[in-house]
């Protein structure tokens, strides 16, 4: 593994704020000497999870609106951890809140970083089973679709095109590797 020297931040700006983000503009000095302005957005430092949720032989997965896309997709369900929250247990409330149910079993798959050339975000990414009915409320603006999908067939999932998230194409091979299916 290589152990090069980060590069030296000589300054950093904050150039666009929303409700969500903000976008800083950070002027580095590499160890050559090469000094570049790079922008980057950041979030809150609070962290996500993804959860794949495996319940009599299915992987179930969620199918709703993307503002991104504009577009209904589907992937697995996530969210932002509640400031003092530990991920496995934001893990199980995002769970309950998207597809009413609760995990007896939690287990951290890896924890993946999104665009990290531009986006200082982090995902942790979870397998869920022994998996029980446990509904919360939640804040999504209409119901979920929720969408179960035979973990003999999870390769097929890839040809689905509303299946395009790049974080749940991510955890769909970690969940196979865990499970070890062929």
């Amino acid at each position: 593994m290589s152990q090069r020297q980060k590069p030296e931040i000589l300054h950093t700006e904050v150039v666009a704020k929303s409700r969500l983000f903000q976008i800083e503009q950070v002027h580095l000095k590499f160890s050559n000497g090469v000094e570049r302005q790079y922008e980057r957005m950041k979030g809150g430092s609070r962290g996500a999870v993804m959860v794949v949720p495996v319940h009599q032989g299915n992987m179930l997965l969620a199918r709703e609106y993307a503002a991104g896309t504009d577009h209904y997709e589907l992937g697995f369900p996530k969210g932002l951890i509640d400031p003092g929250e530990q991920a496995i247990d934001a893990a199980n409330r995002e769970l309950q809140e998207e597809m009413g149910f609760g995990a007896r079993k939690l287990t951290l798959l890896k924890e993946l970083s999104l665009a990290p050339g531009y986006f200082s975000s982090r995902m942790q990414i979870f397998i869920a089973e022994d998996l029980y009915e446990s509904q919360l409320e939640g804040d999504e603006p209409e119901p979920i679709e929720i969408v179960p999908w035979p973990l003999s067939d999870w390769e097929s999932l890839l040809e689905e095109t509303d299946f395009s998230e790049s974080r749940s194409v991510s955890a769909l091979f970690l969940a196979q590797k865990h499970l070890q299916l062929k």
